[in-house]
This record gives C-alpha cells, structure tokens and sequence, in this order.
C-alpha cells in the first residue's frame, strides 16, 4: 500500500508516468479485465474516445460496455480511465468527479 501511495504521490507531482504495481484484477468479469488492460496501453498525455477503446479490443459496437466498464475500474489514476473521453470528444464522465478528471488531465498535458 505504501508503494502505491508512493507512486501516486510521484504521478501528481508529474515525476512519474508508468505505474509499476501489482494489480489484481480478478474482481472483474472477463470483458472488464480485458478494458481495465486496454486501459493501461493509453500512453500518458494521450485520449481516446470509449468507441476507440471499444474498436481497440475488437467490440467496436459495445463502446456502452465499455464505458461502464471503465467506470467500474477500481484502480482509478493506476489504472487510467480518466483519459478516456465521449465520442463527441467532450471531457465525459469520471467516477470520481469531472473535476477529478479534469485535474489529472491537467496533470499529464503541462
């Protein structure tokens, strides 16, 4: 836990990019498992809408599925869901708060 913290810590204060922590992800279904890892490929700095990340592992329809899935992502900031965005390319929703969103966005683009 206190690696995490860590590494968090150095994600805000924009000394890390990568996270390098042991994640399990079984608390998932297998479509979930298979957008939390797709999620971990968004390179730092970088979004892409839910239709991509759908398009990305071969759903392109299920880009609903995968919004809720990110949405269930219970490794938020590790596992990088906020740089997902709507199709429209508006800022989309955040468990944690737009404002959230918007923040570590904010974070990875200065």
């Amino acid at each position: 836990m206190l690696e995490a913290i860590e590494q968090i810590n150095e994600y805000i204060f924009k000394k890390r990019q990568i996270f390098n922590l042991p994640l399990d992800l079984s608390v998932g279904t297998n479509f979930q498992q298979k957008v939390w890892r797709e999620l971990q490929k968004i390179p730092y700095g970088k979004t892409i809408s839910y239709k991509q990340l759908a398009n990305n592992i071969g759903k392109i329809s299920a880009y609903r599925a995968v919004a809720n899935a990110n949405g269930k992502n219970p490794f938020s900031i590790v596992i990088p869901c906020h740089r997902v965005i709507a199709n429209d390319g508006g800022i989309g929703g955040y468990n944690g708060g737009v404002d959230k969103k918007v923040f570590l966005l904010n974070i990875e683009n200065t």
